[in-house]
C-alpha cells in the first residue's frame, strides 16, 4: 500500500514484484501465458491410466526440478543411471520431464508426442523405475517413456529391432525345438558378429542362449502332489524363465516342493515386459488383461502368485493396475497385493516359522548380491538377503550399486553399449573384480546376470540357486 501511494506508476525498481499473487495460485499452466495462447493438452488420450494425476501432462508436471535425479553414484540410490555415468544434464530425469512438459504443453501437432526432440531426450532412459521410488514427487519416467513411444510410433514406422525385441519371447518359444542351431548361430565366432550387426546389437555383447526344453514342458512331468502342504502357491512361468533360465526355474520348483509347498503352474501368457519396453502398449495390455482374468480366479492371500524374474512378476504390482481397462482394474489391484518375488515369499515364510534352518547346510559361505532395479524400486532387496541367509553360516553382502546398466534390451543395442558398460563400471564391476575368489556372486535379474558375465567374466547365480544348493 505504501509503494502504491508513493510510486503509483511503478517507476522505481522497475520489474520488482510487490503485489504478488497468493502462494496457491499459478501452480499449473493456464491458457494464457505472458499474453501468448498456450495449447494445454490436459485431455490427452493415453493407454496407461493417469487418472490419479488427472492426466499425463499433470503427471509430468509433478517434476518440480529438485534435481534429486542428479545425485552422484557415490550417494545411495539408483537414480538416474545415465546421468550418474555421464554427468550430463540432458540425461537426467528432470531434463526428460522438462522436454515432455514443454512439448505436450505447447505443441501444435495433431499428435503432440510426435517430436524427435522428445525421442532423443528419452533415448538414454534405461527404464529402471528408480525415479518412481527415489524422486520426491515419484515421477515415473519409465511409464511416461512407454506411453510416449506408443504415441510416437503411431506416426512413424516401428524400427525392425524394436519389433524384434518386443516379440523376443515368442521367437524364443518357437526356437526351442531348434535350440542347438539357434545357440550355435548366436555364439559362433564367425556367424554371431554378422547376426548381431544385422539385428543392430553391439558386437561386443554376448546374446542369451535358450534351453533345449521349456520349463512348462518340464513342469508337466515333474510337479508332484504334496500331502498336507504348508501352502499352495501358483508359480508365474514368465517368458524368460520358461526358455532362457529353465534350470533356475527347476531349482525354484524343486526347492518349494522339498519345503512342502504345493506348486501349481497354469497356462499364463507372457508378462508383456518386452512389449512395454518398446512402447507396444496395446499388445502388453492384451496380455495383462488375460493374466489378470486368469489369476484373479485363483490368487488369494492364502494362495499367492510367485515369480522369479523381478521385471515380470512385479508387472502385476506396478504396471498391470494402470494398464488394464476399467473393468479389470479392481481385479488387478487385488491381484497386485498377492503377487510376490520368490525371495519375498520365502523370506516371509521363514520369518513366520514355516521354514527351518535345520533343513540347510551349516557350511560357511560369503555371498555378494546385486539387486534388480525393479526390486529396488518396487520391492525390497533385503528380502533376498534374508532368504539367502536362512542357512545359518551364509553371510550376504549387498553390492552398493545402482542399475547394472543392462536394463533389459538397452545394453544389447549397439548405440547404448558404451553407456551400458559405463553404468556397470560405476560400482558393480569394481565390487565384483575386487572380491575374494571363493565369494559367490548373485543377482535376481536375468539381464543383470548377463551384464555381470560380460563385464567381469564372473559366473553369477540367482539367489534361489544358492538356497537350493544349500538344502540338505
Amino acid at each position: 500500500q505504501v509503494k502504491q501511494i508513493f510510486d503509483p506508476q511503478h517507476l522505481l525498481n522497475t520489474g520488482k514484484i510487490v503485489d504478488a499473487p497468493k502462494m496457491n495460485e499459478h501452480l499449473r499452466y493456464s491458457d494464457q501465458e505472458e499474453g501468448e495462447k498456450v495449447n494445454c493438452r490436459y485431455d490427452l488420450h493415453t493407454i496407461f491410466d493417469f487418472s490419479d494425476t488427472n492426466g499425463i501432462l499433470r503427471a509430468i508436471e509433478k517434476c518440480n526440478g529438485s534435481a534429486d535425479c542428479k545425485k552422484s553414484h557415490l550417494f545411495s540410490g539408483a537414480m538416474c543411471p545415465s546421468y550418474q555415468a555421464t554427468l550430463n544434464e540432458k540425461n537426467a530425469t528432470r531434463a526428460r520431464a522438462n522436454i515432455l512438459r514443454e512439448f505436450l504443453t505447447h505443441s501444435t501437432q495433431k499428435n503432440p508426442f510426435d517430436h524427435k526432440e522428445i525421442k532423443n531426450a528419452l533415448d538414454t532412459c534405461l527404464a529402471c523405475k528408480a525415479c518412481k521410488s527415489e524422486c520426491p514427487s515419484n515421477v515415473d519416467m519409465t511409464k511416461l517413456r512407454a506411453e510416449f513411444l506408443y504415441h510416437y510410433y503411431q506416426q512413424h514406422p516401428l524400427p525392425f529391432r524394436n519389433w524384434l525385441i518386443g516379440h523376443y519371447p515368442l521367437f524364443n518359444q518357437w526356437a526351442t525345438p531348434f535350440s542347438a542351431l539357434y545357440n550355435f548361430i548366436i555364439t559362433n565366432k564367425t556367424i554371431a558378429p554378422l547376426f548381431k550387426k544385422m539385428m543392430g546389437f553391439a558386437p561386443q555383447r554376448s546374446l542369451p542362449t535358450i534351453h533345449s526344453f521349456t520349463l512348462k514342458k518340464w513342469a508337466q512331468k515333474n510337479i508332484v502332489t504334496i500331502e498336507d502342504p504348508v501352502k499352495t502357491i501358483y508359480f508365474f512361468n514368465d517368458e524368460f524363465t520358461n526358455t532362457n533360465d529353465v534350470q533356475i526355474g527347476i531349482a525354484a520348483i524343486q526347492l518349494l516342493q522339498k519345503l512342502h509347498y504345493q506348486v501349481r503352474i497354469i497356462n499364463n501368457k507372457f508378462s508383456g515386459r518386452t512389449y512395454l519396453s518398446k512402447g507396444l502398449l496395446k499388445k502388453a495390455k492384451k496380455l495383462a488383461q488375460y493374466n489378470v482374468s486368469l489369476y484373479s480366479l485363483w490368487i488369494t492371500e492364502d494362495t499367492p502368485l510367485i515369480g522369479l524374474e523381478p521385471s515380470a512378476i512385479l508387472s502385476f504390482r506396478d504396471e498391470y493396475p494402470e494398464l488394464v481397462n476399467a473393468e479389470f482394474r479392481e481385479k488387478a489391484k487385488k491381484l497386485s497385493k498377492n503377487a510376490w518375488m520368490i525371495d519375498e515369499f520365502l523370506a516371509d515364510e521363514f520369518s513366520k516359522g514355516h521354514i527351518s534352518k535345520e533343513l540347510f547346510t551349516k557350511e560357511k559361505k560369503e555371498i555378494l548380491f546385486h539387486s534388480h532395479c525393479y526390486q529396488k524400486a518396487l520391492s525390497d532387496p533385503a528380502k533376498s538377503i534374508d532368504m539367502m541367509q536362512i542357512p545359518e553360516n551364509y553371510h550376504v553382502t549387498e553390492i552398493k550399486s545402482g542399475c547394472c546398466g543392462m536394463a533389459g534390451a538397452f545394453g544389447y543395442e549397439k548405440e547404448h553399449y558404451e553407456l551400458s558398460m559405463q553404468v556397470g563400471n560405476l560400482a558393480l564391476f569394481p565390487s565384483i573384480n575386487n572380491k575374494n575368489e571363493e565369494t559367490i556372486v548373485t543377482a535376481t535379474g536375468t539381464s543383470c546376470r548377463h551384464q555381470i558375465k560380460d563385464g567381469t567374466g564372473e559366473k553369477t547365480m540367482h539367489p534361489i540357486e544358492v538356497l537350493f544348493e544349500a538344502m540338505l
